[in-house]
């Protein structure tokens, strides 16, 4: 039987773009998968797509309610809990500060305060971002020891809940064996989403319908990975965690270094798969600071997790765009992100079992 049948999942962030791929993912594993988040905010979205029957309704909980987060991690009695929940976008943290740090860095203190009355509690995974270092700019990838930092309010956010988190870690759980850690991942693409600010959410709203596509920092780099490949990070995390709490405190979960790529160099491999459209190519000086290079080492979660990226930045590519275009020619969500799973684990996944490729 796999390790994640009949497993008690509290997933938070469970209608994003992420949480929507892994909370589809572990239901096909067999967990008991439970939610807790805002209401998806895109038109479409993919939780929606996949849950047509509501399944999300009683899981809508603001994460800044510590009252309701207690109610609901005390509803759920989780053995595992994934924390996505986030304002997630840089731009966002700008216009947005105070709501982006009452999110990131007070929700995750209310979580992981509730998660310390969760009785059968076995692993927590804390997902934060690779824009969690003090950014230098330098050509060295980010290994998980380098300092802290942030100068946007998001990154400095984020920064902020990995700290809180290592401090819940030393204080609370790892004294009563259970296991907490943060993971750090890189820019993720795939089919399904739709949020503003993001490279192709905005691609295929602008390339398809015949718009000028704006790139503000062409030639920022960035860890660009299909989206369950650090699902898959995250998942082995758990797993981890789960026999060995004494596991972390963070892991980095980025692409081969091949798939480190420019933002233009992603919008060229894209250019086949549109077919009308321009591209308005910026100079980086629009808008507010933002990192113009960010890289990560994995090799920690290569060699205690055995984590290893599967698929190619080619591969990523066209499987993001191809579920795009297949959505729009009438295929349901559920089938295209079953297939995505079924190429990642390299045909081999079973429904109810954590299969490997």
């Amino acid at each position: 039987m796999g390790f994640w049948r009949g497993k008690r999942v509290l997933l938070t962030g469970h209608t994003g773009f992420k949480g929507a791929w892994l909370h589809f993912w572990l239901k096909q594993l067999g967990a008991h998968v439970q939610g807790l988040s805002l209401a998806p905010n895109t038109e479409p979205a993919l939780f929606d797509l996949l849950a047509n029957d509501g399944a999300h309704a009683k899981g809508i909980v603001d994460i800044r309610d510590r009252i309701a987060v207690l109610a609901r991690v005390k509803a759920t009695d989780p053995e595992i809990v994934f924390h996505l929940a986030a304002q997630p976008l840089v731009r966002a943290g700008y216009r947005e500060p105070v709501e982006t740090f009452e999110t990131n860095v007070q929700g995750t203190v209310n979580l992981l305060d509730a998660l310390r009355m969760a009785p059968d509690l076995r692993a927590i995974v804390v997902v934060t971002t690779d824009k969690v270092y003090e950014n230098p700019e330098s050509a060295e990838p980010f290994v998980e020891a380098d300092p802290l930092g942030g100068h946007d309010p998001y990154s400095a956010s984020k920064a902020a809940a990995d700290v809180v988190t290592a401090s819940y870690r030393r204080s609370f759980f790892l004294p009563r064996g259970v296991g907490l850690a943060t993971a750090r991942a890189g820019n993720v693409i795939g089919g399904g989403d739709w949020a503003a600010d993001r490279l192709i959410p905005d691609a295929v709203r602008a390339l398809t319908s015949g718009n000028v596509l704006d790139i503000r920092r062409p030639d920022a780099v960035r860890p660009w990975q299909h989206v369950l490949e650090p699902l898959n990070g995250y998942m082995l995390l758990a797993e981890k965690l789960w026999n060995a709490p004494e596991a972390g405190p963070a892991y980095n979960f980025g692409p081969d270094p091949a798939s480190t790529a420019t933002v233009r160099k992603i919008l060229e491999l894209s250019a086949s798969y549109f077919e009308r459209g321009n591209i308005g190519w910026g100079d980086g000086s629009d808008g507010p600071h933002e990192a113009g290079l960010l890289t990560l080492d994995s090799t920690k979660a290569a060699d205690e997790l055995g984590f290893r990226p599967r698929f190619t930045l080619e591969q990523t590519i066209d499987r993001t765009w191809r579920w795009y275009r297949s959505l729009n020619e009438g295929k349901s969500a559920s089938d295209l992100c079953l297939a995505d799973l079924i190429a990642f684990e390299g045909g081999h996944f079973e429904i109810g079992q954590r299969a490997t490729a």
